[in-house]
This record gives structure tokens, sequence and C-alpha cells, in this order.
């Protein structure tokens, strides 16, 4: 027999619970951003502990010429300055004008909750320089990740030593973070002593549509720091490397570690290095680009609805972006599955349709991408991004491609294969490999095949490399990245295989989860980082590759 609990009773038991539960998840947040120590910027003391010196000027609205909209030399879309002359706005000064330093005057730590700007649309720049301590209480700085914090009433920019890396998606690590919201900055992941650091701040009122009759001033700054920026210890070393043969142990040195470091996605894919040092990687099934940060381990949206915007989503297991690539000028370059074309995102925000059609019929989904060093795009084209596949009414192409973009013009350069899917070029550019997982016959074909590569772009002789059906797993051949070496890396039927330029079955990277793609990254390029399903994985590889761009 139930106990009976009475309404009152019942609700107040639910809301201790949630109290509970509130209370859990603020202790774990807080376990995870404490940091070893604290220089208060706000206080006297706290700022001494770092020589931190600030420093404000007003920051004026002032009428600037300008052009309306117009075409650029090779576009005819109204996105340019080139138009006819105009009077706009502008904020005065801006951080690189030559006058930027001239009118800042210098203020107490203990000053920064007096009100600045003129009120009501107004804005007012700060500045605090500052110099990493060999110590901060007993903690020793050399090595430490240190951060800066802000939360200025009421938006914050933020620029350090006259820099900010802004992009895509982002909110906070220098652009406005939100209302009255704190906005950190990672200054250094590998402090020193004798670090010198200048950070301005813009200071800006609002909310801008409705402006309120108050002022600007600074509620909070600190410098945190680290040891390190805290990584769940469960992931570490949570996959294993099988030697097949004594050459991997050049590529990869025993002991490496193979290291979990995001997860909580549906299926990631395609990924690729932003020279602006973060990761960018698909996520098909929701429909998402993510931005990854080494930095901090945080991961946001870069790009949301990546690949599709059609009213029938819902039929869709896939519709998002997959392959990305991105090219010499730094535009990123996407497969999108739903929409089935090719794209690049400008920097200047439109986004140009590179590839939709090929005799006048759509593609299927292109599926992954990569692009020469001279600026050629090779991408694949099997139907695993529509509902139903190979048999899905809407597939208008009676063969699953490898198509080249080259002078702005589309050409098909192979139809040998029933599901190409992941594509890489060997270092020297003379080889294109392509895996192939046709799922039409019994076996589910899984083989790799290489090309070589003509003067002009196209390939010849195709012919299969590697054989992968010796294995009895149904799982597809996937993504492939190649080393400086030649060597393949391969997503396969249980794991990563790696194989040498011969051929030859050099060994086999297991993780969790299988890593459906790869991509190099960090500065020496000798990070693979390795999309698998749920997570993203990496992996220290001492042959490193090429950066997407290269």
């Amino acid at each position: 027999m139930k106990k009976y609990v009475s309404p009152k009773k019942r609700m107040l038991l639910i809301c201790l619970l949630i109290a509970f539960m509130v209370h859990g998840q603020e202790t774990r947040q807080l376990s995870v951003d404490k940091p070893q120590a604290i220089a208060d910027l706000k206080s006297i003391e706290g700022a001494a502990l770092v020589n931190a010196k600030w420093f404000i000027q007003p920051a004026h609205i002032i009428e600037a010429d300008f052009k309306s909209p117009g075409p650029s030399m090779s576009d005819k879309l109204l996105l340019y300055p080139t138009g006819m002359n105009i009077k706009t706005h502008t904020i005065h000064p801006q951080v690189n004008a030559a006058d930027f330093e001239k009118n800042f005057m210098q203020v107490q730590p203990t000053d920064l909750e007096m009100r600045e700007g003129m009120g009501l649309v107004s804005t007012a720049w700060y500045k605090v320089t500052l110099t990493i301590p060999p110590t901060i209480g007993k903690l020793n700085t050399n090595g430490t990740t240190a951060v800066f914090e802000i939360v200025m009433d009421d938006y914050s920019e933020i620029w350090v030593n006259g820099k900010q890396m802004h992009s895509f998606g982002q909110s906070g690590n220098g652009v406005i973070a939100g209302y009255n919201t704190r906005n950190r900055v990672i200054l250094t992941d590998n402090a020193k002593p004798g670090d010198q650091f200048s950070i301005a701040i813009l200071g800006i009122n609002g909310p801008l549509g409705m402006i309120p009759d108050n002022y600007i001033w600074v509620r909070n700054a600190v410098v945190d720091f680290y040891k390190e920026i805290p990584v769940n210890p469960s992931w570490k070393n949570i996959g294993k490397i099988y030697t097949v043969d004594e050459k991997l142990n050049t590529i990869i040195s025993p002991g490496t570690s193979v290291d979990k470091i995001a997860d909580g996605f549906q299926f990631t894919e395609g990924p690729v290095w932003h020279p602006d040092g973060f990761l960018l990687f698909s996520d098909p099934n929701t429909n998402n680009i993510y931005r990854y940060n080494p930095k901090n381990h945080n991961t946001t949206v870069y790009i949301s609805h990546s690949g599709y915007t059609g009213a029938d989503i819902g039929e869709y297991g896939q519709p998002g972006s997959n392959g990305l690539t991105i090219d010499n000028e730094g535009r990123l370059i996407v497969d999108q599955h739903g929409n089935r074309r090719v794209v690049r995102f400008e920097k200047k925000g439109p986004l140009t349709v590179l590839a939709d059609k090929i005799d006048g019929k759509r593609f299927n989904s292109p599926n992954d991408i990569v692009q020469k060093s001279d600026g050629t795009i090779y991408f694949t084209d099997p139907p695993y991004g529509l509902p139903n596949f190979f048999s899905d009414t809407r597939k208008e192409l009676d063969y699953s491609g490898v198509f080249m973009i080259r002078n702005g013009k589309t050409q098909l350069v192979s139809k040998d294969l029933g599901g190409p899917n992941g594509i890489a070029f060997s270092p020297d550019e003379k080889y294109l490999y392509i895996t192939n997982w046709d799922i039409r016959d019994i076996h589910h074909t899984k083989t790799i095949w290489r090309y070589e590569v003509n003067a002009d772009g196209t390939l010849r002789n195709g012919k299969i490399f590697f054989d992968c059906n010796q294995t009895e797993d149904d799982e597809a051949l996937d993504g492939m990245k190649v080393d400086r070496e030649g060597n393949l890396f391969v997503s396969a039927p249980g794991g990563l295989w790696i194989i040498a330029p011969d051929a030859k079955l050099l060994g086999k990277i297991v993780t969790p989860e299988r890593p459906a793609n790869m991509a190099w990254g960090d500065e020496d390029g000798k990070t693979l980082y390795m999309t698998g399903h749920t997570s993203l994985y990496k992996i220290r590889i001492n042959t490193g590759g090429k950066f997407a761009w290269q």
C-alpha cells in the first residue's frame, strides 16, 4: 500500500529536490572552474599582485564618411562599401588608431565603480596593464593558464595586446558575452614570470533597443590562475594503440595517450583546423558546426542550421553539414547534406554556392571534401545524407561520383565507386586516395582506392590500394587523413587504421567510439583530432600533417 503524501508536502519535496539538483550542478561547475590563485584587479592589494595599472578614457560616437553597399570587382551583389558616398557614425578612438593611447588617464582600482560615459547611447575605454609575477600566494605561476575576466555594466569587448580573436557564433572570449555577464579571455596557457599584457576593454551602455538612464562601470575584474584548465580525469588515456609493424613506433611514440576532449554530440564529422587556432567540426544529425577551443576546452555552436533549412527536415537522419575545409584565404568551405551542395562562407558574411548540380541534376549529398594546394576542390557524393540512401525518391543522379571544382567549374572526375566517402591527397599531391563504402552489396564493400592526378586536376588509373573486406565487421569506411610521410589514417571497421604508402598495415588506434573523420591541428600540425560519434578525441602524431589551407 502506498503511503499518502499531501499535495503541499509533495510540492515541498519537489522544491527541495530541485534545489538539491541545482546546488549539485553549481558545485560541480564551481569545482571545475576553481582557480588555484586569483588577483582581484578592483582592489589595491589584488592589483599589486600582478602590478596592474588601470586607465580610462572617454569614447565618443562621431559622424564619419563612408560608402553605401556596392559590388566588388568580381561580385555583382551589393555587399561592399563601394557605392555612393554617405554619412554614418563610428566610435572614436578605435583600438588600432594612432591616437588610441593619447587620452588615457590613470585611475585607482577602487575607482572602477565610478560612472563613465555620457549616459544613454555611450561608450568608454578602460585599459589595464599587468605583469605575470613569479608567484601568487603559494602558487608558482610558471606554466600556468592565466585568464582575465571582467563583468561590465552593461556590455564589454576585450582586446589583448591590440588583438581580438573573433569568429562566427562566438559569445564572449573578447566579443560581447551578454548583458552584465562575465567575459573571459585566456591571456596565456603557458605563463612565464615577466610576461606583460595590455588589455583594452570597451564598455558599452545598454540594452541598445531600450537605452537605460544610467552609465558605464566595472562590476568585477580578476585574473584567475590555473595549473591547467581542468579536464575530466576519466577522459585521459581512454584509447588503445595496437602495433602491427614496428614502423608505427616512429609515427606514434610508445606510451602516447589517446584522450577524449569533448562529448555530448550525436554524430561528429568533418573536422578542420582553423588558422586562428581552433577546431571546427560538424554534427550532421543536429545540423550544427561546432567550434572547439583547445585553450579552455570549450565547445560552442559556430554555425547553426549548417546544412539544411527545409520544412521536411524531420525526415532526415543527417541533414546538416559534413565535410569541412578552409581555403588559403581563410574562408570556410562546407559540404551540406540536406541542401545537397558545396558552399563557401565569405569573410563579409554572404554565402557562395560553389556547386549544387552537375548536368542539370542535383548532387546526392556531398560528404567529404579536400582542397589541393592550387585551390582546386574535390568532394565525394554518396547518397548517405538522403533519408532513404540509394532508394530515396529525391535522388537525381544514377551514380555516386567524385567531383572537382576548378576555376569556378564543376567536373565529374570519377564514378568508379559505389559509395565514395573519405578523400585525401598524398603529400606531393601526385595521388588522391578515396575510401569506398558501398552498402548495396551483401558484403558492404570496403576498399581504399588510389588515383593518379593529372596536371589539369583530373584523375587516371584508379585502382584498389587496400582491401578492408578482410574484416567481418559491418562498420563503414569513412574519413581519411595522410601524414607528411604519406601514411594513411583511415576510419575503418574497429578503429583508425594506419597504412603505409606501400599499402602495409602498421597498426590501429581504437577509441571507445570509432572515429568517423580526422583533422591535423595545433600549432605544429602534430595533433590528430578525431570525431567519434558522440565525442571528440585527440592523439599526438610525430609525423604530423598539412593544414587544410596549406
